[in-house]
């Protein structure tokens, strides 16, 4: 015992080394992530330019986020392509010249996102191995290597519930030693079929699922918050804005909530920033305990639980700073409003020492380096300014007009490597500096140390790896336990009793599950260490033909492997003499009067999808009822007289419609839906009858979309203004129909 012990003290402090030594690797001469190499929007290079005339290159590559820099190169998200050829991308650029060096373009779909807020979240590069992670408007997770081949990649939508919204917002993913972490809202299987926000951490080389997080209550809105990494009294803390108003700490190598802070009444945006124990944070919205909007506040992040003013350094109220994140260096906190005002204010008492104004709309954040400020507006000025004690001072300034009554505006914020300036306008990407060399960097200021390893330290929590599997029917997977000290830092391994509930399946005493071997379903797998417990979550999905008519369940239950269906919009009743899914109606609206469920992984096109469908009138009111195949969505609208096919509606990308078509409420109707993709081409179909009749031989509609989507998973797709019907579903391919 002494001897695993003590090799236990050498592997933490050998693990210690090398998060610092890799962070200092990160500080050499890149912006990993979008706040830089320390996250608080500081670069430690001097010989930087002054002026903004001294461009290098500008490059036809416009984009609405904030740039990565690693190893001599530029990593951006952005849009490509017009009309139906549209697309989101991820690509390289040659830091020393602007020209590409690679792409990969993707689909947009499953989203309402328009096409203008297409690459909202920032590309981040792994130091360690140069992999570059990705997160796209419609929920592809990318792991790329540095020269664009796909690692692994996630479809965050299909695969996990995540929800995006019509205002684009989604969130930037973070990496944190051996892990990639992203957060976003959903609505899943089992214990997550609640919409929640929640965090999700994954092996960075592997996309393995390491640990879910849900810190925080019933969310208010949509976010994107990018969560920080420090160390607050020799603990490793994600710290991070929630969608319910409020920031939370977790313990960064398992997810453990360790305090919260309740701060407005709406979803947090702004990143926080971290200086020592003080974690600074800004808002633009209500305050949660006064009428006015707006609020930055300084926290004690020496706290637990739920914390209150009693944590509170300070606070500044009535600076409404929603969007961009604050910047803290030297004793100052730099704060821009969503009005394009830069607030200097002083950050041990939150006395304000300056403002000046630099746009009409602030949304990028403000960078600091070589004693400038380099800050960017909305409507086309990027801004180079001196802090003269007690007031700003600009040194330089680009204005960019908008030709043909094309905004040309600036979302994301800069960044800096090797002497360079980069940042983006939603026409081009701009890289000033200066030439003649000059140009050096202090090392950055590395993360606290942790507190030491105690070889004796014993399990505080227990983590179960992989947290979350996808599998067919009859396979089986093997879980590990993984135990954490009181700090979060791993022990050697241990050996656990595990279980599984509920009763389909089973698991031996070395942690491998083995699934029924027919029939979709989930399971939880249990690991207990003494008092400690913790599980993981199994979806088994059958292959091919799957068909339901919902007769074994009992009113109220809900198929429990289906992606998206709660018992908040969803509950399975006896209508017309059988059983029969039924999608609420909501006085709440849109938000709950949507739905999308997924009842596969992504498949291969080539599939069909038929199901019973009925709507009913409440009033005037109908609703929608549709079937979704290979990320396209069948829609019948039950007001309007038209029926249609799309992929990515906003716009739409790719249309095919029906116009004076026309189902009757409160009748049974049979919906056939098939994709196929040949020569480089989706040709869609669907057919709909009266149920009952025979099938008609020709296809209703048809279209062939030039771009297609090359999988995607079956499901359904409801808006509920009134109540909607599903019966007798069936997904199979024709030559296993069953």
């Amino acid at each position: 015992m002494k001897r695993s012990s003590t090799m236990l003290c050498k592997r933490i402090m050998i693990g210690l080394a090398l998060a610092t030594f890799l962070w200092n690797v990160a500080s050499a001469a890149d912006w990993p992530s979008w706040r830089g190499p320390a996250q608080t929007g500081v670069s430690c290079e001097t010989g930087l330019p002054a002026s903004a005339d001294r461009i290098l290159w500008r490059a036809p590559y416009g984009a609405r986020s904030t740039a990565a820099i690693h190893d001599g190169r530029v990593f951006v998200i952005n849009l490509a392509g017009e009309g139906v050829m549209e697309q989101e991308r991820v690509m390289a650029l040659n830091l020393a010249d602007g020209k590409p060096v690679w792409e990969h373009r993707f689909n947009v779909f499953h989203t309402d996102i328009p096409n203008s807020r297409v690459g909202w979240a920032n590309v981040t590069v792994d130091p360690e191995t140069g992999n570059v992670y990705a997160h796209g408007v419609q929920g592809m997770f990318f792991c790329f290597d540095r020269d664009g081949e796909i690692l692994w990649s996630r479809s965050l939508t299909e695969q996990f519930g995540r929800i995006s919204g019509y205002g684009g917002r989604i969130h930037t993913p973070v990496v944190d030693e051996d892990r990639v972490i992203i957060s976003f809202l959903n609505s899943s299987f089992g214990d997550q079929a609640k919409g929640g926000h929640r965090y999700l951490a994954m092996d960075k080389r592997t996309g393995e699922t390491l640990w879910w997080a849900e810190p925080g209550g019933t969310p208010t809105d949509t976010t994107y918050a990018v969560p920080v990494v420090a160390v607050i009294d020799g603990q490793r803390l994600l710290i991070a804005g929630n969608a319910d108003g409020a920031i939370y700490a977790m313990k960064a190598r398992t997810g453990e909530k360790v305090w919260g802070f309740r701060f407005c009444k709406s979803g947090i945006n702004p990143s926080v920033v971290a200086d020592g124990h003080r974690v600074y944070a800004s808002h633009g919205e209500e305050n949660y305990d006064t009428t006015t909007l707006g609020r930055v506040v300084c926290i004690d992040g020496r706290g637990a639980g739920d914390i209150t003013e009693s944590n509170e350094i300070w606070r500044h109220d009535g600076i409404e700073a929603g969007y961009a994140s604050p910047l803290v260096h030297d004793k100052r906190l730099y704060v821009m409003n969503n009005f394009g005002v830069l607030y200097c204010l002083d950050s041990e008492n939150g006395g304000k020492i300056w403002e000046h104004t630099v746009g009409r709309v602030g949304k990028g954040s403000p960078v600091w380096a070589d004693g400038r400020l380099y800050v960017t507006a909305v409507n086309g000025a990027f801004t180079i300014l001196e802090d003269m004690g007690t007031e700003a001072r600009v040194l330089d300034s680009m204005n960019f007009e908008s030709p043909n009554d094309v905004a040309i505006e600036l979302f994301g914020s800069p960044a800096i490597a090797d002497g360079k300036v980069v940042f983006f306008t939603t026409a081009e990407a701009i890289c000033i500096g200066v030439t003649g060399g000059g140009v050096s960097r202090d090392a950055d200021p590395p993360l606290p140390a942790e507190s030491s390893a105690v070889a004796s330290a014993k399990p505080a929590h227990l983590q179960v790896r992989p947290a979350e599997v996808l599998i067919k029917p009859g396979d089986s997977v093997s879980f590990r336990a993984v135990a954490f000290d009181n700090n979060g830092r791993e022990l050697t391994p241990v050996s656990t009793q595990w279980s599984c509930d509920p009763s389909g399946g089973s698991i031996d005493g070395e942690g491998r599950y083995q699934s029924p071997a027919a029939g979709g379903g989930i399971a939880v797998v249990v690991a207990k260490l003494g008092e400690l417990s913790a599980s993981g979550r199994v979806r088994f999905v059958p292959e091919l033909p799957i068909a339901e008519d919902f007769e074994s369940y009992g009113d109220g239950k809900l198929p429990p492997w289906w992606i998206g269906v709660t018992k908040a919009k969803h509950a399975v009743e006896t209508i017309d003499g059988s059983k029969a899914l039924k999608k609420l109606a909501d006085e709440r609206g849109p938000m709950f009067n949507r739905s999308t469920v997924f009842i596969t992984p992504p498949l291969a096109p080539g599939y069909t999808i038929e199901a019973d469908v009925k709507g009913a009138k409440d009033g005037r009111r109908r609703g929608d009822v549709g079937l979704i195949n290979n990320r396209y969505r069948l829609e019948m609208f039950g007001r309007a007289k038209r029926m249609r096919i799309v992929s990515w509606v906003p716009g739409p990308r790719f249309e095919a419609r029906l116009d004076n078509f026309t189902w009757d409420a409160d009748r049974w109707y049979r919906v056939k839906f098939h994709v196929d993709v040949k020569d480089g081409k989706a040709l869609v179909r669907a057919k709909v009858w009266p149920r009952g009749e025979s099938e008609p031989n020709k296809w209703l509609l048809e279209g062939v979309d030039p771009q297609p989507n090359l999988e995607g998973a079956a499901g359904l797709y409801a808006y509920s203004a009134a109540p909607l019907y599903y019966d007798n579903i069936r997904i199979y391919r024709e030559e296993k129909q069953p």
